[in-house]
């Protein structure tokens, strides 16, 4: 079997955008756990369930414009009441109620910080959408400035290790499902 080749290698191949994105997570955390010629993971690195380099890169424009290529992940639960706020606060930040985690994709781990950071806000209730994305803008423009940026330092949302997923309730029961199958097999005969 060939080895994997290393993350550094690969991103030499990819555009200009996603390669200096996922070289910052590799001075970071080192050569992912996994590669691909289109993927970098890394697995239970700083407080990440897992990070994602993509060769893929997403255009976004807020709060300003700027690529998104890589994700990162905790075990959070975002009650379904609170899933369009969250949407709303920020596109690139990725809600996966089945498996119990959420996701935020931007450029640098210091956004997703800040990112995941103004979710749990929302969840708590400690902001609106509104003030959360107004928060955004300022720390982005303070990080420019070379201000503090107290939620683009540091994951300061607990992740909820193990958070049980959430598969959902059945609308359909066995017996409607045997039926269906019952009357999909007369339909053809």
């Amino acid at each position: 079997m060939e080895p994997t080749p290393r993350g550094s290698v690969i991103i030499q191949e990819w555009p200009e955008e996603s390669r200096e994105a996922a070289q910052l997570v590799i001075n970071q955390y080192g050569e992912p756990h996994e590669a691909t010629p289109s993927l970098l993971t890394w697995f239970d690195v700083g407080p990440w369930k897992r990070m994602v380099a993509s060769k893929s890169y997403y255009e976004h424009e807020f709060p300003a414009p700027h690529i998104d290529c890589v994700r990162s992940f905790v075990d959070y639960r975002v009650p379904p009441s609170l899933a369009s706020d969250v949407v709303s606060f920020d596109g690139s930040v990725i809600i996966d109620r089945t498996v119990g985690e959420v996701s935020a994709r931007c450029h640098d781990e210091q956004a997703n910080f800040l990112a995941l950071n103004l979710v749990d806000d929302i969840v708590q209730g400690k902001r609106t959408v509104e003030d959360a994305r107004a928060y955004y803008a300022q720390e982005f423009l303070d990080a420019r400035r070379k201000r503090p940026t107290p939620y683009m330092e540091k994951l300061r949302l607990e992740p909820t290790p193990g958070t049980a997923p959430d598969p959902d309730e059945p609308l359909l029961s066995q017996r409607d499902l045997e039926q269906a199958m019952e009357e999909g097999q007369q339909a053809r005969s």
